[in-house]
């Protein structure tokens, strides 16, 4: 396997000898992309797909979903996924306790006194890339806990909710610049877990 960062490498292999033709050589590669230093096989299986038939361009390459499926495991399983904003990162944005209060008025009453948050998002599950025709689609699964962060800079979690939100990615090259659109399809979230007391979300 090659590295491909500090989180994930990749293995490729060719699946059948290239096949050559007048017009075209057609090689057929199967690539999986494994945690750093894990090489265990995934739990799903590579399917087969086909590439439309053209031949005004010098160079067609085509991803299937498996390759994406083993991206989106190699970095999930290596934490790449869980994302601490810390307090700083928060201030500059004037986030805290008080914004929060003004949300959710159990956070006021929790924390009279405003602190600095710190927030900590994660996914629960191994993200799930679709290929459509022109697109792909992304579901994550996870989690965002909000912190306080008192004058001792230690830390008193607040509350903990579950997302869960599928994005539409759309890629396409435009006056010879790689462009892409995102649509945010679904949002949903609830409340996991709270010390301020349950409120509605």
């Amino acid at each position: 396997p090659i590295p491909i960062d500090d989180l994930a490498e990749i293995d490729y292999s060719l699946n059948s000898l290239p096949a050559v033709s007048q017009p075209y050589i057609d090689l057929d590669l199967k690539g999986i992309v494994y945690p750093g230093g894990n090489y265990s096989a995934p739990s799903f299986e590579a399917a087969p797909f086909t590439v439309p038939d053209q031949s005004d361009s010098m160079l067609y390459l085509a991803f299937s979903e498996y390759f994406f499926q083993t991206s989106s495991f190699a970095y999930y399983t290596a934490g790449a996924f869980n994302i601490t904003i810390a307090e700083e990162t928060c201030s500059y944005f004037n986030i805290s306790t008080e914004i929060f209060g003004s949300i959710i008025p159990e956070v006021g009453q929790y924390s009279v006194t405003p602190y600095p948050v710190m927030l900590k998002l994660m996914a629960t599950e191994t993200p799930i890339i679709s290929l459509q025709q022109d697109s792909f689609t992304l579901e994550i699964l996870g989690s965002m806990e909000v912190f306080a962060v008192l004058p001792d800079s230690s830390t008193q979690s607040l509350f903990t909710m579950s997302i869960a939100a599928n994005t539409s990615i759309a890629v396409n090259i435009f006056d010879q610049k790689l462009m892409g659109s995102l649509c945010l399809n679904r949002l949903q979230y609830s409340l996991t877990r709270s010390n301020v007391g349950f409120f509605e979300v």
